[in-house]
């Protein structure tokens, strides 16, 4: 018998705990070290998007299975695009605005859906590094 869980905690400041909740989550199942961090900068990244750039409230939900780890980060805003994922960068001239492109670099799959509720980023990391890569799919709303 193999016991799941899945936390869910709001979007706040206090990223300190967002980090700490995902890192007890990541490591419950089973995420080796490195794509334990990997996952922990990847949704601190997303969570900081969503202060920064987007309604400043909504919802992290992290659920783990064999394959790895699966977390959503849910902004009211709706503000992402498809748009921004596809065209992050890496800038070295920059001193900030490279969050996306270290996010889709970390997770071995990025899914953005506009949904009812707002922008819906879905982060997969597996236990093995893979290659990062977009899948930027519209939903339509409900």
């Amino acid at each position: 018998m193999t016991l799941q869980f899945e936390l869910q905690c709001p979007i706040s400041t206090d990223l300190a705990l967002i980090r700490d909740l995902i890192r007890v989550h990541g490591r419950h199942c089973g995420l080796p070290a490195d794509r334990l961090e990997d996952l922990v900068v990847a949704v601190n990244e997303a969570v900081t998007n969503v202060l920064d750039h987007g309604g400043r409230t909504g919802m992290v939900t992290s659920r783990g299975g064999a394959d790895g780890v699966v977390v959503e980060i849910l902004d009211v805003a709706g503000r992402l695009t498809h748009e921004h994922l596809a065209s992050a960068r890496l800038d070295p001239t920059a001193s900030h605005g490279y969050g996306l492109w270290v996010i889709q670099q970390l997770c071995d799959e990025v899914v953005l859906e506009q949904t009812g509720l707002g922008s819906l980023l879905t982060l997969d990391l597996r236990p093995r590094r893979g290659a990062g890569r977009l899948d930027a799919r519209r939903a339509v709303p409900a």
